[in-house]
């Protein structure tokens, strides 16, 4: 290289290097004037469906309330705080391990695995621990999923107790008339509690052509009365009392006798109930068949994970609120043990899942379940609950690493 190719060459890579660094600065501020996109929301057919990105599956469920219309159920009073638990208590969960699939697992592999959002755990009405993941915080209101069914089962205790449904073996048809001169006819408000109305359904979420699916097409009609015109319409599969079948449709109904029974709106029975007297943190919502319609009692509660774990500890209470019984004494019980349906042992109460038989530490356990890996487990003879909220891939859980009952069961162990 001579003399005057180098002076050309010092004269060029100055220019080149400011012209770089202008450009680079120009992109800089562009992307700095640019709004950073917003995550998208999935629409109902996409949740069912199990076809949302991580990122979009976690702001649909922190926003239910945009999915359907929606009403509000306020919260009122004094917050129950809850007390940390001891440092002893909350080293031994840090040292949980547990088996699943054949691995030795423990508490970090549970929240990873499963996509935990949130996870509270009360021991003795105490905080052992109480965590956010995936972007949530503790003003996240969740979806409840199917939780919601065990918290309208809880409501007809409440209007049972108050006497505003006269008994559980009255027939549906007493307090929703609009279901007479159909497949209900014979159907009392016990099976309805049990799923064991005799109804045909088909429960599977992915399937367009399914009972449940149908259902979803009506929610977002938002038509008033067609959820109980589709329901009345069913054909029958078998004697009421004789065949167990899980149904989201028959806890929509649940919804139809609360508020048949009570003459209120669904949200503002379970406020006036519970929602506004167990120190909730935050009011929440609840899903509605129209705008002014039915509440959605199978369905898309919108609360915080503490506010969960607050009706939780109140179910542990026997429901009881300063002093004054608010179900009828041993609901619970009966309510969260698997009944016999034609003869058959089921494990099912009245809209709660009993822990099924084999471990000895979930004897007397029930929990709250709902799609994508929501739980509330409670366990009255260990004095504790674990609200669980959770953004799994798909709605019937099934691709979850790790067994949900078999951490429950070494929480409760470690914390022995």
């Amino acid at each position: 290289m001579n003399s005057r190719q180098i002076k050309r060459l010092l004269k060029i890579r100055p220019l080149l290097l400011i012209g770089a660094v202008t450009m680079l600065y120009s992109a800089a501020v562009s992307a700095l004037a640019q709004p950073e996109q917003e995550t998208q929301l999935a629409g109902a057919r996409q949740v069912f469906d199990g076809r949302m990105l991580p990122g979009v599956e976690v702001k649909t469920f922190s926003h239910s309330d945009t999915l359907f219309p929606v009403n509000n159920v306020p919260r009122g009073g004094a917050v129950r705080a809850f007390a940390p638990a001891s440092d002893a208590l909350r080293q031994k969960l840090e040292n949980l391990r547990f088996r699943s699939g054949g691995e030795e697992l423990d508490l970090y592999d549970y929240l990873a695995d499963d996509r935990i959002a949130g996870l509270l755990i009360l021991k003795d009405g105490k905080v052992v621990m109480e965590d956010y993941e995936l972007g949530t915080r503790p003003e996240t209101r969740w979806i409840s999923f199917s939780m919601a069914k065990s918290i309208s089962s809880t409501l007809v205790g409440a209007a049972l107790k108050q006497g505003l449904i006269a008994s559980i073996d009255d027939p549906v048809t007493k307090y929703v008339p609009a279901l007479k001169g159909g497949v209900y006819d014979d159907v009392s408000v016990r099976n309805l509690l049990e799923m064991a109305s005799g109804v045909k359904w088909d429960e599977t979420y992915t399937d367009p052509r399914s009972d449940r699916r149908k259902l979803l097409d009506l929610q977002l009609a938002n038509k008033p009365g067609s959820i109980v015109a589709y329901m009345k319409a069913l054909p029958r599969a078998g004697a009421p009392g004789t065949i167990w079948n899980y149904s989201t449709g028959e806890s929509f109904l649940v919804g139809a006798l609360i508020e048949g029974a009570t003459h209120k709106p669904l949200a503002t029975y379970l406020s006036e109930t519970l929602w506004s007297r167990l120190g909730m943190e935050q009011d929440a919502t609840w899903w509605l068949e129209s705008k002014g319609g039915m509440g959605l009692a199978g369905s898309g509660l919108g609360a915080t994970l503490r506010d969960y774990g607050r009706f939780g500890q109140f179910v542990l209470e026997d429901g009881v609120i300063n002093g004054e019984r608010v179900v009828p004494e041993g609901w619970f019980q009966e309510a969260g043990k698997a009944h016999s349906i034609g003869g058959k042992p089921v494990d099912y109460g009245y809209l709660w899942w009993p822990l099924p038989p084999g471990d000895p530490i979930h004897q007397g356990a029930f929990e709250a379940r709902g799609i994508f890996g929501q739980h509330l487990y409670l366990n009255p003879r260990e004095k504790l609950v674990i609200a669980v909220l959770s953004a799994r891939p798909k709605p019937d859980g099934g691709r979850s690493p790790v067994s949900d009952a078999g951490f429950f069961a070494a929480v409760a162990r470690s914390l022995q």
